[in-house]
């Protein structure tokens, strides 16, 4: 009996890689349908398959190699103002607070809903439990925040030209698309459940998860226009829409990789096609990065998303004392009342950013570098 067949790995790695990713990546490698992996430079271990990972299928679909977050993502825009203006400590407290009332990080505290696009409401998803939970979820979440890695970060250029960039995803409503079809999908060991793109069942994935990755890009939208009121208020800069640049880290798509079409999935991972606009940020203390795609092939033209967690949470909560924490984010105004809730986000917790970079010039590269200015986390 012959064995079956093993997909092709190529790394782009910028530190050694864990033993436990090792582990997680070779069981999803065994995996049936798997035609290629490759693994960007921050690729952390998570549930069911690392992040910081690109998969190649030619017809079975994977909803845990794309994640609970579907459409999670990256919003940059450019202010027509100097980043200077927010050298002032009062006036970073009244930005901070205004962000605090203006875009709640959890949907509890939402006070008013921001209207969503037209198209949104017109798509029915494809089971009514789901649907039923996306009609209370997406009034009460849509344009927060959430908690953990998301942020909303006010940056500055070499030329002093503020910038804003968002990270948020589908909230809600984007694990329960995930769940429901994970749980009706075909166990093909490993761990793993898979659906067949031309089956029905692999279609609704498609389609709702269609649907909350637009959901999470007008999410965005929706977050940076609050944004840019509280900044234009404060002040008096406005936001140039036509410097935009968005790209999401959590999808499947139908692509043509090596003269054939397959299943990409990425979990943590950017699209990089040759020219494609790109963010990469760092942790909330470091530099970010705009970047172009440069069309790499060979990992299935993508990029990676981020710095990369090097430290779990449990770990940086251990490790990182609040005050070590203030340390760190020295220069950067946040709200330090969470200093001892942010502790499993500090800078110390991510792998060096530049680090990741040189880890992949061969797939991006840089058009423009950023320091952090003020961040606002939801806790």
């Amino acid at each position: 009996m012959s064995e079956p067949s093993i997909a092709p790995i190529r790394a782009w790695l910028a530190t050694a890689m864990d033993h436990d990713v090792s582990d997680a990546i070779e069981r999803l490698r065994r995996a049936p349908d798997i035609q290629q992996i490759a693994v960007m430079p921050d690729v952390h271990l998570a549930t069911d398959v690392c992040i910081g990972v690109v998969v190649a299928t030619s017809h079975l679909i994977y909803p845990q190699a794309v994640g609970s977050d579907i459409g999670c993502g990256m919003l940059a825009v450019a202010f027509d103002g100097a980043a200077s203006a927010l050298r002032s400590p009062r006036v970073a407290g009244e930005i901070l607070a205004s962000l605090g009332r203006a875009i709640p990080a959890r949907r509890r505290n939402r006070r008013s809903a921001i209207a969503r696009p037209a198209d949104l409401d017109a798509v029915e998803l494809s089971d009514r439990t789901l649907q039923t939970k996306r009609r209370v979820d997406e009034v009460i979440e849509f344009a927060t925040l959430g908690s953990g890695n998301h942020f909303i970060e006010l940056q500055a250029d070499k030329d002093d030209r503020l910038w804003l960039i968002v990270h948020s995803g589908s909230r809600g409503i984007g694990p329960s698309i995930r769940d429901h079809h994970v749980s009706r999908g075909e166990n093909v060991g490993g761990g793993f459940r898979a659906l067949d793109a031309t089956s029905e069942q692999g279609a609704m994935y498609l389609r709702d998860a269609a649907w909350a990755r637009r959901f999470a890009e007008a999410s965005r939208q929706g977050m940076a226009i609050e944004v840019g009121a509280v900044i234009e208020a404060a002040l008096g800069a406005r936001l140039c829409w036509e410097t935009a640049i968005a790209a999401d880290h959590n999808h499947v798509s139908l692509e043509r990789h090596g003269g054939r079409e397959m299943w990409v999935h990425r979990k943590g991972a950017m699209p990089a096609a040759l020219g494609q606009a790109g963010v990469v940020p760092g942790s909330m203390g470091d530099s970010s990065f705009h970047v172009e795609g440069r069309g790499h092939e060979a990992a299935m033209c993508s990029s990676a998303h981020g710095a990369g967690r090097a430290l779990s949470r449990t770990a940086a909560q251990a490790r990182v004392t609040e005050q070590e924490f203030r340390r760190q984010m020295e220069g950067v105004w946040f709200d330090y009342r969470l200093s001892g809730r942010l502790q499993d986000e500090a800078p110390a917790a991510y792998k060096d950013v530049r680090a990741v970079m040189r880890a992949q010039r061969e797939l991006v590269k840089v058009t423009r570098v950023l320091r952090p200015i003020l961040n606002y986390k939801g806790t």
